[in-house]
């Protein structure tokens, strides 16, 4: 069971929670095996994903995650909603309320509105990713496709590169992972590393070498071209050639390494295609886990639900 009403973010949810998370999706990951799909777990619930920015995995994953386990789901989109005519969040999340809802999974460019909203319903409030800030599911499932892997996370070493400043996949996995006591190494150019990373234990490396230098675990980060400025580097090839992830490099890492990546990806870019698509590729097995993680999720809340609410 989870301690509150709500999964906002890793920065204050429990290692306890955590791993109870992982050992429910892991539950899940096998029930969703079963060619018929057909749980009860959430019959008479009702999930709506409140979506502000476009969405492929995440939204589709909490859509099939609640539709597993029996739960009704409504999805709703930001450009076909009453936000056009000028409804505020908290007036939304009020009129999702009075229709007697049980779970509002969010997406939004805005750091802080799913806390935001959740102060201000009585549904669950899952965060499906706000702004640069945090992206808990994600990294949920990124550890749960690392264990399975490992048989533990305590101790790994994990190497993440690409777009950190804009990354709220790389902040949710740094303060998942150094809660499991796993080591998080990030490089990328200097213009994309955010300010104090290490004050939340990140371990900044001076080269690709130095963060893949015996890492368990190599992530790639999507360049966020749409949140950027501009000027940040001077070209895709150039960072690719600089700062991407190379076949080769994988020499440094350790014997039986995986690569991940959140995705979607850009191919040659963040990773060669030959690493996305190799054997030590848990890119599709990241899909599965998200599935997973998110029913994991909407079930210890439920329960939570029963027992507090």
């Amino acid at each position: 069971m989870l301690n509150k009403k709500d999964l906002l973010g890793l920065y204050d949810t429990s290692a306890e929670e955590i791993l109870k998370i992982l050992e429910t999706a892991e539950e899940m990951k096998k029930k969703i095996a079963n060619p018929t799909k057909d749980f009860s777990d959430l019959r008479g619930k009702t999930l709506v994903t409140l979506f502000y920015e476009n969405s492929t995995r995440t939204r589709c994953s909490f859509e099939l995650a609640g539709k597993y386990l029996g739960a009704n789901v409504v999805n709703i989109s930001a450009a076909t909603s009453s936000v056009q005519k000028g409804e505020t969040l908290i007036d939304t999340g009020k009129t999702l309320d009075a229709m007697k809802i049980d779970y509002i999974a969010i997406r939004h460019p805005m750091g802080g509105a799913p806390r935001l909203l959740a102060k201000s319903v009585k549904a669950s409030v899952i965060n499906g990713g706000d702004g640069m800030n945090e992206h808990p599911t994600q990294a949920l499932l990124d550890m749960l496709s690392m264990k399975e892997k490992f048989g533990k996370i305590q101790g790994l070493k994990v190497a993440i590169l690409g777009d950190i400043k804009h990354s709220r996949v790389a902040k949710s996995n740094l303060l998942g992972l150094k809660k499991l006591g796993a080591e998080v190494v990030m490089y990328a150019p200097k213009t994309l590393i955010p300010k104090d990373i290490e004050k939340l234990g990140a371990k900044i490396a001076n080269s690709r070498e130095e963060a893949i230098d015996g890492a368990n675990v190599v992530m790639g980060l999507r360049i966020q071209l749409e949140r950027q400025s501009g000027g940040l580097f001077p070209s895709l090839s150039e960072y690719s050639k600089f700062f991407g992830v190379k076949d080769e490099l994988l020499k440094y890492a350790a014997k039986d390494a995986i690569i991940m990546h959140p995705g979607p990806v850009n191919r040659g870019v963040e990773l060669t295609p030959s690493l996305i698509d190799g054997a030590s590729s848990k890119i599709e097995d990241q899909v599965t886990s998200g599935v997973a993680v998110r029913m994991a999720t909407l079930k210890l809340l439920a329960e939570y639900r029963e027992n507090n609410l």
